[in-house]
């Protein structure tokens, strides 16, 4: 479930439908880096089964593999959300035939620094008073969003533009897709948003579960209440 555990969204795979593709000697993968994990565990396996055929896996975000897909450029795209019709388009009009492979449920996660002592809990409406496009170059202060957090800079680490999570993160939070505040670092590589928000104590940031929990050691892991009333809830293989 990708998610904030909120909603649900399915991690996909598309194929192109090329016989050529299917039996080439090499096979390009590329996309979601939600997806990656496991599309590069099968890489190795499908290579480890096929001496003859070489896989690469790349990611440049689900929206940036759907481009090099309906290009042609590739064989498969992992996307971390389903092809939309201008991409749907774009590959009739290229002439790309395709199939899509539900893969997988991911949970959304939003992580802190480990050394972040006093942020227990956020609230959707919190998370989008920090990522909204009315809080660029406005909200810069934990204290600017809740009065009871500390008078310190706040270093937001998220999802590149190109990215399905991206997409999911600012209509699940902020109400539309792709609706965000630009003052972030952003990327495509979910290794560097770990990196940051590891580097720093007033760091907050977002990606797939598996990204977490690969990094326990580095991350904390943020509870989130949905509405007024409910629990927070963390992401864990029970939620997910």
């Amino acid at each position: 479930m990708k998610s904030l555990d909120i909603k649900a969204l399915v991690a996909t795979t598309a194929l192109a439908l090329s016989g050529a593709s299917v039996f080439a000697q090499v096979v390009k993968v590329d996309g979601s880096s939600t997806v990656y994990p496991v599309t590069e565990a099968v890489a190795e396996e499908f290579q480890k089964a096929n001496k003859g055929t070489k896989v690469t896996v790349g990611v440049s975000g689900t929206g940036g593999g759907f481009k090099k897909f309906c290009r042609n450029e590739t064989d498969v795209a992992n996307a971390s959300r389903p092809i939309s019709k201008s991409e749907m388009d774009a590959c009739r009009a290229a002439g790309v035939e395709y199939y899509e492979l539900p893969v997988a449920f991911d949970a959304l996660t939003v992580v802190i620094n480990p050394k972040n002592a006093w942020l227990k809990q956020a609230t959707v409406a919190e998370l989008k008073k920090m990522w909204e496009p009315a809080a660029q170059g406005k909200v810069m202060r934990w204290n600017q969003i809740n009065p009871t957090w500390p008078d310190q800079p706040i270093k937001l680490f998220g999802a590149g533009s190109d990215s399905g999570t991206f997409d999911y993160f600012t209509e699940a939070i902020v109400g539309k897709s792709k609706s965000s505040r630009g003052d972030f670092t952003a990327s495509e590589d979910d290794n560097v948003l770990v990196q940051g928000v590891a580097g720093d104590v007033n760091a907050i940031g977002y990606f797939g579960y598996a990204y977490y929990a690969e990094n326990t050691n580095k991350l904390k892991a943020l509870p989130i209440v949905e509405k007024d009333g409910k629990p927070a809830v963390g992401p864990s293989e029970k939620t997910v």
